[in-house]
């Protein structure tokens, strides 16, 4: 009996040393694959037995098509650059003019178009079909609030606009480029939503939240239709991100307030959301996660 006690204590000591192990080398090829190349060199050497047995690698994405919407500034900007570093090839979409050259690295390539017209969705999933043979990771990130409408003032042309380009143009960009994503091998899905499709958002942001609700809701949908086919959907869920977008539609003091109700006591930024993408992207990482939706906010919600 006491054999069987210490065994299974060293067997627990073993698994425990393991998971600290894996934890901590995740984190560290984390930092080098995707913060070293765009931010600058980090304080320590990886080896390359770590990076193998925690599956990243600078190639992680080589001779993969990864198509980006929403990426000509923030997240999307970020999270683009990343995954050209990580040897894809990254088609972008942005509905701001001159974002092609925003992007130094030769592996973007950006089409321009509004996403608040069906014709130019429509033209750009166009577009992409006919430069690639096969997409392997589809994000859909494009999404605004326009600004902040108080349920009682809220006119059609908002609500119209704001469901237009949160929600009909993931469902459009999906539906268009799912034959390509069907040709792939273990293609992957992820859509942007946000915290505030579970809290509701703060005031003058009910159809903003509405939209990513049901973006939540269509990428679960769509991981148990596209099962089947290999395809694997996902969502990312980020807080409040210290970007243009809380710029323009937060003041200060409601961000001070964010900050200091948030248990990380700070707010998030590109860079801290920029990871969970890659991970969810990859089969190799994440290959049983499917029809999730991935909390990115500090602690700002816990439920």
């Amino acid at each position: 009996m006491l054999h069987t006690v210490i065994a299974s204590h060293h067997l627990q000591v073993e698994c425990e040393n393991f998971v600290a192990f894996a934890l901590r080398s995740l984190e560290r090829s984390l930092q080098m694959i995707l913060i070293e190349p765009l931010f600058g060199p980090i304080p320590f050497k990886f080896s390359e037995v770590a990076m193998h047995q925690t599956g990243f690698s600078r190639d992680l994405f080589k001779d993969k098509t990864v198509v980006i919407t929403g990426a000509g500034r923030g997240i999307g900007f970020c999270v683009a650059n990343v995954f050209a570093k990580l040897g894809a090839r990254v088609i972008v979409h942005s509905g701001r003019a001159g974002t092609a050259t925003k992007f130094s690295d030769t592996a973007i390539e950006a089409i321009e178009a509004d996403f608040l017209s069906r014709s130019e969705i429509g033209s750009f999933v166009e577009e992409v079909a006919a430069r690639t043979g096969t997409i392997d990771v589809l994000i859909n990130n494009a999404g605004t609030m326009h600004g902040r409408f108080p349920a009682g003032d809220l006119t059609d042309q908002q609500y119209d606009d704001l469901v237009m380009l949160n929600q009909t143009a993931v469902v459009m960009v999906c539906r268009g480029l799912l034959p390509k994503l069907r040709e792939a091998e273990d293609a992957s899905i992820i859509n942007t939503v946000s915290i505030s499709a579970k809290t509701g958002g703060s005031p003058g942001s009910s159809i903003y939240s509405a939209t990513k609700a049901f973006v939540s809701t269509y990428t679960k949908a769509l991981a148990r239709e596209l099962a089947p086919d290999g395809i694997r959907a996902n969502a990312i869920s980020p807080g409040t991100i210290d970007t243009e977008f809380h710029e323009r539609y937060s003041s200060k003091q409601k961000l001070e307030g964010t900050k200091s109700a948030i248990p990380l006591k700070r707010l998030g930024t590109p860079e801290d959301c920029a990871p969970a993408f890659v991970f969810l992207a990859s089969n190799q990482l994440s290959g049983y996660i499917t029809g999730q939706v991935l909390e990115i906010n500090g602690g700002q919600l816990i439920a």
